[in-house]
């Protein structure tokens, strides 16, 4: 290579002035396309209402006969003045971040949120300010970057809307126009909300089940835009990657430090999972093989859930090794997080502390590796009985106990959730069976006596729900029904209505010796 004569190298490369660039309107389209997965969006929408202080979140999909409308954030955080709703509506305009915020870029509620919709709306009101309102869509952005202003009116009586959850500050976030609610197939949308929701339900548990363990609360709820009737409503509960309650090895986890250039001494806990567990911190957040490896923690949120970050790669018998690494906040250039909040890439500085990583014992980490490689193959060993494919239940039946029906059983894939609903049916039968819809249809004639004299809700009657949905789940596969099966389900409701006869007359005799 030919030397510049009379010059020597310079490190800093000199200027002669600046001038600022304003983004063109084609930057819009790159915000829009930052590869955010649905339950990931969400989630970093979330991350702005802890940030609020907000105790109670809601999810809410908006429904009508045919079709998800629209779904709305909503939460009872600090809120927003006109001023901050215009901050945050700015492209590229950063907030101050708290020593503890989750928040880091001050792109994820316009990135996150256009990712998915072409309409994003933000509604919010303060203890001292009235609800305001503000409008980003895509052709705005396309337009110069412009921004609506929400009827003033209208931000009112949607914060009214929401009364019982934002009393005197909250924040709405409203997504219309999303992409994937659009090409859901006519008369799929039962299907495409369950599994939306269920998804949504594990990702949330996952990624926030610090904050969840510590009081936060998240629902997720479908209502019908039109009749307002709730159709769904789950509360997400935290799962736990490390919840188990004995560890798969005598000993673990251990608390490793690995020197790290440029941070110093990095605590790692390793833990060490008992072998097939059910639970949902194990089976329910992903195949085993993806989880194994280092789970990442920012201020108590979880960024990254299993993956060895180049140390090595992904090997079925280190299944239950999993690995707990809170960041610091001066991670030295070693770590760096992804604007999704999904991935931490690390230099090859973690990967040479890790070989090097000891605890107080003289534990190394390549021993621990041994160890859980040791655990896998004895749980390995063990006979497990493989059980039968089920279609999944849905609306009707109380989500907690659906969550166990998934931890127990496999799913045969492909088919709507079986639900449940109360109907008119003649009085000689108990229940009934909508095969072409998967529904389990109840004589609502007789509800009183599962809700003491209450009005039932959505999820009343679990006991009987259940007990139906293990005797007549395998009836919705079946290609031709038999003359033996119908038989079997008479005699069934004969039998059952005799017992819920018996439970009322039960109730009723109660009620008059009171």
């Amino acid at each position: 290579m030919p030397e510049i004569a009379g010059a020597g190298w310079q490190y800093d490369v000199p200027t002669s002035g600046s001038k600022h660039l304003p983004p063109d309107p084609g930057y819009g389209k790159a915000l829009t396309n930052q590869g955010y997965g649905f339950e990931v969006a969400i989630a970093d929408l979330i991350d702005n209402s802890i940030d609020a202080d907000a105790t109670k979140i809601v999810v809410h999909f908006l429904r009508d006969d045919e079709r998800v409308t629209s779904l709305l954030i909503v939460d009872n955080g600090r809120g927003m003045s006109d001023e901050d709703l215009d901050a945050a509506m700015t492209v590229g305009r950063r907030r101050a971040y708290g020593s503890d915020s989750l928040g880091m870029y001050g792109t994820g509620l316009k990135a996150a949120s256009l990712t998915h919709a072409r309409s994003l709306s933000v509604i919010s009101r303060t203890r001292r300010s009235r609800a305001a309102g503000r409008r980003l869509t895509v052709a705005g952005l396309e337009d110069g970057f412009r921004c609506d202003t929400v009827d003033s009116d209208y931000a009112q009586s949607l914060v009214d809307r929401y009364d019982g959850l934002i009393e005197w500050q909250g924040t709405i976030v409203r997504w219309d126009q999303v992409a994937t609610f659009e090409t859901v197939e006519k008369g799929s949308t039962e299907r495409y909300l369950s599994q939306a929701i269920s998804r949504l339900d594990a990702h949330l548990g996952l990624y926030l089940h610090r904050f969840l363990s510590r009081g936060v609360h998240i629902d997720i709820v479908v209502e019908h835009v039109h009749t307002r009737e709730e159709l769904e409503h789950i509360g997400v509960e935290a799962i736990d990657p490390f919840g188990y309650k004995v560890p798969g090895r005598r000993g673990f986890p251990v608390d490793l430090v690995a020197p790290v250039e440029g941070i110093g001494g990095l605590r790692l806990q390793a833990h060490i999972w008992p072998a097939k567990s059910k639970l949902p911190g194990y089976k329910e957040i992903g195949s085993p093989a993806d989880r194994q490896g280092f789970y990442f923690y920012r201020h108590d949120r979880l960024v990254q859930a299993g993956g060895w970050n180049g140390h090595r790669t992904a090997e079925n018998h280190l299944n239950l090794a999993r690995v707990i690494v809170d960041l610091p906040d001066d991670s030295g250039g070693v770590f760096s997080l992804d604007v999704k909040k999904e991935t931490i890439t690390a230099t090859p500085a973690f990967a040479r502390g890790i070989e090097k990583a000891v605890d107080k014992d003289g534990t190394t980490f390549r021993a621990y590796l041994d160890a859980a490689e040791a655990a896998y193959r004895d749980g390995a060993s063990r006979a497990e009985i493989k059980r039968k494919e089920v279609i999944y239940p849905g609306k009707g039946l109380d989500p907690k106990i659906r969550r166990v029906v998934r931890q127990e059983l496999p799913e045969r894939c492909g088919e709507d959730p079986v639900t449940f609903s109360w109907v008119q049916l003649p009085d000689d039968r108990f229940f009934d069976l909508d095969r072409e819809n998967h529904a389990i249809l109840l004589n609502k004639s007789y509800r009183d006596a599962f809700n003491a004299g209450r009005r039932g809700g959505l999820n009343d009657a679990p006991v009987a729900k259940t007990m139906l949905y293990l005797l007549l789940e395998d009836c919705f596969a079946l290609g031709r029904w038999e003359r033996t099966r119908q038989d079997r389900i008479d005699y069934w409701n004969t039998i059952m209505l005799s017992a819920v006869l018996s439970q009322r007359e039960r109730f009723l005799d109660g009620q008059e010796t009171a």
